[in-house]
């Protein structure tokens, strides 16, 4: 669905952001979007949603360029950043306004998110705090039934049931038709919904594979041998012990994937997914 080859971005001329980066994003995945601060994570979404234009390479969704703002393009995909504002109306006249520009929008979906996050339809914007506006506008992206979602820290600001009803709203909304690109620091609010991981630097892409391949190869553990901790692939000090990644020994000891082990082993000088692992 989305193609991005040779990739390369700079707001000026002391350095390149985004330097010779490609990927692909299939249909029907929840993609988890992980880099440090600085990566380039919200440079790189502006560029997908066609809001900057790329200095060289091209991105590509269903064989529309997103910079040319394409009327197909733009209803077809929803970007929930970060920071937003939303007028001081009611829900209902704000939908009244914008679901048109959403050919797909789904009131009776909409209501079923704004049930899961324990919100009203007769909601008004300008009376909401900010974790409740998040709410309603990410019930509203979701309503929209675009093929490309794309939520730039959504649990930002969200109290902890808020997270637990988010992940429900996200697993509702998913259909073999739709993806969901989800740029977060916060791997623990996401992990459980994700079937696919994008770890990215300025240079390009150093993860792009489904958790199941990460299982596949890898198993997470927490141990408080510290000489196994020394001995694994990556371990990460932690209360009363280490969270550390090993190379899978059988499939039968396969174990969920730990996030942030993962992207710690990620950003290990020579990391490469693709080497084989050698205990199978």
């Amino acid at each position: 669905m989305l193609t991005i080859k040779n990739l390369e971005f700079s707001y000026s001329r002391s350095g390149k952001l985004i330097q010779d980066f490609s990927m692909q994003l299939n249909r029907g995945v929840v993609c988890g979007l992980l880099g440090r601060n600085g990566a380039g994570k919200s440079t790189l979404i502006y560029l997908i949603c066609g809001l900057l234009k790329p200095k060289s390479g091209t991105i590509t969704m269903d064989g529309c360029v997103p910079f040319d703002r394409q009327i197909e393009f733009l209803e077809d995909i929803f970007l929930v950043p970060e920071e937003f504002s939303l007028p001081s109306i009611a829900l209902d006249d704000y939908i009244k306004i914008n679901a048109p520009f959403y050919p797909h929008f789904d009131r009776e979906a909409m209501h079923r998110y704004l049930e899961i996050f324990e919100l009203t339809p007769d909601l008004n914007l300008g009376a909401l705090s900010m974790g409740q506006k998040k709410k309603a506008f990410i019930s509203f992206a979701m309503a929209c039934n675009t093929s490309l979602l794309i939520l730039d820290e959504p649990t930002n600001g969200l109290d902890i049931t808020a997270k637990r009803n988010f992940r429900r709203a996200v697993a509702q909304c998913m259909s073999d038709e739709k993806s969901i690109l989800i740029s977060t620091h916060q791997v623990y609010d996401i992990d459980k919904v994700l079937d696919h991981v994008l770890i990215t630097d300025r240079n390009g892409v150093l993860l792009n594979a489904s958790m199941a391949e990460v299982m596949s190869r890898y198993r997470f553990n927490f141990t408080t041998d510290r000489e196994r901790a020394e001995k694994a692939l990556v371990s990460l000090p932690v209360p009363g012990g280490y969270n550390i990644a090993e190379y899978l020994d059988s499939p039968a000891n396969e174990t969920e994937v730990n996030l942030e082990t993962l992207f710690e082993m990620s950003q290990l000088p020579g990391f490469n997914f693709n080497i084989p692992n050698p205990n199978l």
